[in-house]
């Protein structure tokens, strides 16, 4: 009795919660969540410490997945460096009103959301089955190139000469999502358009790879999905039929 009793106390609870955790990392919905919350700050935030919490939050998202897939040490050592330098210049955003972000940390922030969906793919790949964290993961890796391409976007508008969209301004980080996820699902409205290269050429860029990427990887893993959760015939398992 006591033995039971020691079993399921509250040491024990805690025991098979970290257990659990350790033995499922692949929560690749954690990621997607966090990259919901990444763009709701972005195109919702106004004040001027705002730039300082978007860029904590992106820089935690492709963290965190690059923790869930299971990045190489050397990649997540970079994702440690580039934290790193984003406290440091989101501390000095609210407490200094610095604006230390405007051309050197857009350039960080993409080549962190490169890695991330690479990283994914390739743990995806590596993955013996393919689930609902698979068809996640695909997602995720889906909407963090649109969310790299923004910040490519916003990297090349604070080093080119002229405004990135021309008449319609420099552009504020809401706007270059804005403009990046309509050119990734090739929706285009036309009411932010790059006034000259090298913003028109990473447009076409980033139209083919978000339709190549949806047509191929993303509808592949969703019917392979779709066909592991259909119940197997008996001819598929190779039994007789009942009438036989």
């Amino acid at each position: 009795m006591p033995d039971r009793e020691r079993s399921s106390g509250p040491a024990s609870m805690l025991r098979r919660i970290v257990a659990g955790i350790s033995s499922s990392v692949d929560h690749y919905g954690l990621v997607l969540l966090l990259i919901l919350v990444s763009y709701v700050l972005s195109v919702s935030l106004t004040q001027s410490w705002a730039g300082s919490v978007v860029l904590l939050a992106q820089i935690a998202t492709v963290w965190v997945a690059l923790f869930v897939s299971r990045a190489r040490h050397s990649l997540r050592l970079l994702a440690n460096i580039a934290l790193a330098v984003a406290i440091v210049a989101a501390l000095a955003g609210l407490f200094l009103h610095q604006n230390v972000d405007s051309r050197y940390l857009p350039a960080v922030s993409a080549l962190l959301y490169v890695v991330a969906p690479l990283s994914i793919i390739r743990h995806l790949l590596s993955r013996p089955a393919v689930d609902i964290q698979t068809v996640l993961g695909a997602l995720a890796s889906y909407l963090l190139i649109g969310m790299c391409f923004a910040f490519i976007y916003r990297m090349v508008g604070a080093n080119q000469s002229g405004a990135f969209f021309g008449s319609g301004g420099e552009g504020t980080l809401p706007q270059d999502l804005f403009f990046s996820f309509t050119t990734l699902t090739t929706t285009g409205y036309g009411n932010l358009v790059p006034a000259t290269n090298p913003g028109e050429t990473l447009a076409v860029g980033e139209m083919l790879i978000g339709q190549l990427f949806l047509i191929t990887a993303v509808g592949k893993v969703i019917n392979s999905f779709q066909l592991a959760r259909r119940p197997a015939t008996p001819a598929a398992l190779g039994e007789p039929d009942a009438d036989d």
